[in-house]
């Protein structure tokens, strides 16, 4: 009776905190970096007494941190209690829980809830695991004594043991996990909310299309469990990639989650669900993904990550104290995210027109710098790939100078000065398209787009320069349904990196 679901982690790699506020669009792609959510019963049958039962148990278990939560579900009002004081929780999963109970009891008939009251007196044994691609190992090979390659990375078991930050008295705001900043609250919220739905029927994840009713149900589900979990209605950009996939996104209003945060006031859960189920999501999502022959490359540079709150919460207070300069900034940051986004559009339509053209124009451009691809440009067909290269990378280059402008009058380090010399230097590598800080910034892992075949060249060089490229791709797919448990199922990123088309 065990069901599992996956969720990808993401890469924004335009938007960063633009797409806080709409109309403003992100570009996020999902990765092969997958988090999963095994459920089962904790009973295989139900107790004789059990019917006259107000409470079930919950069990949560989190293999990598070594960490196990009990808790008491009232099945009166669906609330979650835990059953000790010591039990350090996961409000992320405890929200997915009690928001998932009540969609599927807000969505059941009267014999349909008889049929969840049962499975429910059963209990609930939630396991979730994240794929390695999630967490910095970088502590274990580096005492393991191995290179920083993508290839220790892969000689580590899967499912690994999770590093914790260090305390640092330089005041620094590091999350108490070293993470590469993939988004796995999101990942992890989406996986939990889609398997306890398809556990309880109130969802059919067998054959899925990024159109379909049930996904919505799930994204409006995590959506709402994940900004209550965290105590704010972010942009959502994460939830949305980790259920639907590589995507242009636009936030929705926030006030669809207005009954959602009266919740925590006190109004009844199933009152809350009804509201969610039924409000106005306008957020706007466009399938979108790389360019034919160009990969996503991630390279940890091993600073054990941001705290993105604190990041978002100064520029918000700089908008507020210099709203002219914050509203041109962003204007102009505006305009360079749709410049990038109208290239690599562009760049798609001319492989889809004439296909051996834009091959040709990658193969030549890739094991060349970039400031030897105009030379290449002879024909006219091939001129126009080039000049579509160039002025992503150009655009790229503009994204990055206004978020480093931004950082500095905000006063935190959006593109630090390693990360702006990490930048340039890969920036200048043969093959590299370009560079950047995902999402807020600061010093989580870095993106690169590259060409053709020049990834390894890359992987070397940051290798070099103390930097360590992951295991992570782009994977289009959004929310799964799996076959199985991974940790037996072999399905791990470590072995699923081929780029899907």
């Amino acid at each position: 009776m065990a069901v599992v679901a996956s969720a990808p982690g993401k890469v924004l790699m335009t938007g960063g905190y633009l797409v806080l506020e709409r109309p403003n669009a992100g570009i996020v792609l999902s990765t092969n970096a997958r988090f999963y959510a095994i459920v089962k019963p904790l009973c295989e049958e139900i107790k004789p007494d059990s019917w006259a039962w107000v409470w079930t148990d919950v069990k949560l278990t989190s293999p990598q941190l070594s960490r196990q939560s009990n808790y008491k579900l009232s099945l009166k009002n669906l609330t979650l209690q835990t059953v000790s004081s010591s039990d350090s929780g996961n409000p992320f999963v405890e929200h997915a829980v009690q928001y998932a109970v009540a969609a599927a009891h807000a969505k059941f008939d009267k014999n349909k809830k008889d049929e969840l009251h049962k499975l429910l007196l059963q209990g609930l044994d939630i396991t979730i695991i994240g794929c390695n691609d999630f967490y910095s190992y970088r502590n274990q090979i580096e005492a393991r004594g191995l290179p920083l390659a993508p290839e220790s990375l892969a000689a580590l078991p899967p499912f690994a043991s999770i590093t914790f930050n260090a305390e640092n008295s330089s005041g620094e705001c590091k999350p108490e996990v070293a993470k590469t900043g993939l988004g796995s609250s999101a990942a992890m919220t989406s996986a939990v909310v889609a398997a306890l739905l398809h556990y309880f029927g109130a969802v059919n994840l067998s054959h899925l299309s990024t159109d379909s009713s049930d996904l919505d149900v799930v994204h409006m589900i995590a959506q709402s469990a994940h900004c209550i979990a965290q105590g704010k209605v972010g942009s959502g950009f994460d939830v949305s990639s980790a259920v639907y996939g590589s995507q242009r996104y636009v936030r929705f209003s926030p006030d669809v989650l207005s009954s959602a945060q009266v919740a925590v006031k006190g109004m009844p859960l199933d009152d809350v669900i009804v509201d969610i189920l039924n409000g106005k999501w306008d957020h706007e999502r466009t399938k979108f993904s790389l360019p034919p022959l160009m990969s996503l490359l991630l390279g940890e540079p091993g600073t054990g990550g941001s705290s993105t709150p604190s990041m978002v919460g100064a520029v918000k207070k700089w908008q507020k104290s210099d709203p002219q300069n914050a509203r041109e900034t962003w204007t102009k940051l505006s305009e360079s995210n749709s410049t990038l986004e109208r290239q690599f559009n562009l760049l798609s339509k001319l492989a889809e027109e004439n296909w051996d053209v834009y091959k040709h124009a990658i193969d030549r451009c890739s094991p060349l710098k970039a400031d030897k691809w105009i030379e290449l440009g002879t024909e006219p067909r091939e001129e126009a790939v080039v000049k579509a290269l160039l002025g992503a990378r150009d655009a790229m280059l503009g994204i990055r100078n206004l978020m480093r402008l931004m950082g500095q009058a905000a006063g935190v380090p959006i593109e630090p000065e390693s990360q702006t010399q990490l930048l340039d230097a890969t920036m200048a590598m043969e093959g590299v398209l370009l560079a950047g800080v995902p999402g807020a910034g600061g010093f989580d892992a870095i993106f690169a787009i590259t060409l053709g075949d020049s990834n390894q060249n890359l992987v070397n060089a940051w290798s070099s320069h103390n930097v360590l490229a992951l295991l992570v791709r782009e994977d289009p797919r959004g929310v799964s349904l799996e076959a199985g448990d991974p940790r037996t199922a072999e399905i791990t990123s470590n072995v699923s990196s081929v780029r899907i088309e």
